[in-house]
């Protein structure tokens, strides 16, 4: 691993993207933006599920679970870059900087999972209609959502325990906008070798696998919408359809390009790029593709906002 510098540091300069002022400012209030309104929706999302009873069914169990999950995952790293726009570098310690490293793997691993978790009850719903109450009960559609986040948070567990036991050495500086594993790795003063080989072989078995069944379900879920006899429903699922797939995708071909390999000793702002895609943007598309385009969601919404006004005038 790179070390132009060979003093050990308790603390890193987080760089984000460096560019002029005018420049941060404009990407701190395009990404501020972005964080408000991907945390707003998905608190309207969790709030309009747990208040509407005919919405506590598992697709939207699920739902509630993927919105939580991605309120902490957008504020595991947005925060911080932020901050690196505001001042041109935001300082982290060592200490912190495994911790957020820890959080972003952890919530990264849990969003794969409950993916094809989602994945897995539109199949059943889908594909075996009349079986899906039986087969998608309260009890499985509670250890389900309960395996994802226990799974999420066990799989980086090892190679974060062993990168934690690293020692760092200068330049401080990381030319990233949040502690990736590969940025940080490379300012390690010895041998990495266990702890990235580590990193790059769970993140590709955790990424790749529940790519797999996600992609199978959907084909599965394609396969049986081609068979509608009716060309308006047909239309009306590939939209919702190709809607989820299209965000999947995105999702995936980006933590694939990433972390589907051995982890690079040099910088490239490709990645930086690429990084914004699974940190920052597939969040925001979320909340908007799974759950406020869908019609019971809607609906649901609108009767929460209408039976507010009736509230508001009463009390006037």
């Amino acid at each position: 691993m790179e070390s132009a510098n060979q003093s050990l540091v308790k603390a890193f300069v987080i760089l984000g993207f460096p560019a002029s002022l005018e420049v941060r400012m404009l990407f701190f209030a395009l990404f501020l933006a972005t964080y408000v309104l991907t945390v707003t929706a998905n608190v309207v999302i969790i709030s309009v599920i747990k208040m509407n009873r005919p919405l506590q069914r598992p697709m939207y169990y699920f739902l509630g679970n993927f919105s939580f999950m991605e309120i902490w995952y957008t504020t595991s790293t947005v925060p911080k870059m932020l901050e690196s726009f505001l001042v041109g570098g935001s300082s982290i310690s060592v200490a912190g900087c495994i911790v957020q490293l820890y959080l972003f793997f952890s919530l990264g691993s849990t969003e794969c999972f409950l993916l094809a978790t989602m994945a897995y009850d539109r199949y059943l719903a889908i594909c075996h209609p009349l079986h899906y109450p039986t087969f998608m009960t309260l009890h499985l559609t509670i250890w389900l959502a309960t395996a994802a986040w226990v799974c999420g948070f066990l799989a980086p567990l090892l190679p974060i325990l062993l990168i934690s036991q690293l020692s760092f050495c200068g330049p401080k500086e990381i030319h990233h906008f949040f502690c990736d594993a590969g940025p940080l790795l490379r300012r390690s003063c010895g041998n990495a070798f266990l702890s990235s080989t580590l990193v790059s072989v769970l993140a590709s078995v955790v990424i790749l696998s529940t790519c797999l069944l996600t992609m199978v379900s959907y084909i599965f879920i394609i396969s049986t919408i081609l068979h509608i006899p009716s060309a308006t429903g047909r239309q009306k699922a590939f939209s919702t359809c190709g809607s989820h797939l299209a965000v999947v995708v995105i999702y995936y071909a980006t933590v694939i390009f990433i972390y589907v390999r051995p982890i690079s000793p040099s910088v490239s702002n490709l990645d930086t790029v690429a990084s914004v895609f699974y940190a920052v943007v597939t969040p925001l598309l979320n909340p908007m593709i799974y759950s406020l385009r869908n019609k019971e969601v809607k609906d649901a919404l609108k009767r929460l906002v209408r039976k507010n006004k009736v509230l508001r005038i009463l009390d006037h």
